[in-house]
């Protein structure tokens, strides 16, 4: 994780208030705003569906985009200039307002609303790396197969990225639907051991003749990803296979997945590539 840049206080901002925020925690919403506003020239936008969201960032212009919202707020923002191929010219800034941020934490993010716009206004740039798949997901924080739930994620939380098998417009038709169960996208707790092959950059690391418990992927930093598998094991537990690398190939049954608070599938096969420092956000400063 490199630090790129710091930021002057006359940079101007796009602050881009997510509804779910607004309506769960109104108070921090404000609390982000004035802090912002008293540091920096800010623009406020306040998208109703996904594709005033869309619009609110294709037309920034030179303002630097900060997300007000929760993880899904984030993620969808990622998906959204991955997918126009704008995340490489874009430095990100988030402020975590909602019920899951945990996500946010992991990367770095403040999750006080006051702490958070301080460091929008005083941070630096940092490059993260993160996880494409060969169906234009993206994924920051990491995967695990099979899904197990995040007691801190929206239940049944539908996908970011065309990783879920469909368009972000249709999935997202509303910003709300994040928080509504998705029919089908259960999340157990133990589904019980699966054959799969894993593959990382072509080598196998597990094969279909040998049963896993489980399999996590997470990017490590330097361009590559940390490969956890689980081995089924009967009596003494089995000690996890590791491995690194830049891409990894998962393929065998139909498996779901969890990506970040996103469960997709079923699929037989995906791959994940890392993206180098891909994702320009903006950090507290060191």
């Amino acid at each position: 994780m490199a630090e790129v840049a710091t930021f002057a206080m006359s940079d101007q901002l796009l602050v881009v208030i997510d509804p779910i925020a607004r309506r769960t925690d109104g108070e921090s919403v404000r609390i982000a705003k004035d802090v912002l506003s008293a540091g920096a020239a800010t623009k406020v936008c306040l998208p109703e569906d996904p594709d005033e969201f869309a619009r609110a960032l294709a037309r920034r212009g030179s303002r630097r985009p900060v997300v007000v919202g929760d993880d899904g707020a984030l993620l969808r923002t990622v998906a959204l200039l991955h997918r126009q191929r704008q995340l490489a010219e874009c430095v990100l800034s988030v402020v975590p307002v909602g019920g899951a941020l945990s996500l946010a934490g992991s990367l770095g993010v403040p999750t006080g609303a006051v702490a958070a716009a301080r460091a929008v206004l005083d941070g630096a740039e940092r490059r993260l790396d993160l996880l494409v798949d060969d169906s234009d997901g993206v994924v920051l924080g990491g995967l695990r197969i099979p899904p197990i739930r995040d007691p801190a994620a929206p239940a049944g939380a539908s996908a970011v990225g065309p990783g879920a098998g469909r368009p972000w417009l249709r999935t997202c038709q509303s910003l709300v639907r994040t928080l509504v169960p998705a029919r089908g996208a259960a999340l157990p707790g133990s589904p019980g051991p699966a054959r799969l092959r894993v593959e990382v950059d072509g080598s196998t690391l597990v094969d279909l003749d040998q049963p896993v418990e489980g399999v996590s992927v997470t990017p490590g930093g330097a361009g590559v990803a940390a490969v956890e598998v689980r081995p089924a094991s009967v009596g003494a537990e089995a000690s996890p296979l590791l491995a690194e690398g830049r891409t990894v190939t998962v393929s065998g049954a139909h498996f779901r997945y969890r990506a970040d608070v996103a469960v997709s599938g079923p699929v037989r096969r995906r791959t994940w590539t890392v993206g180098e420092g891909a994702l320009r956000l903006v950090l507290p400063g060191r």
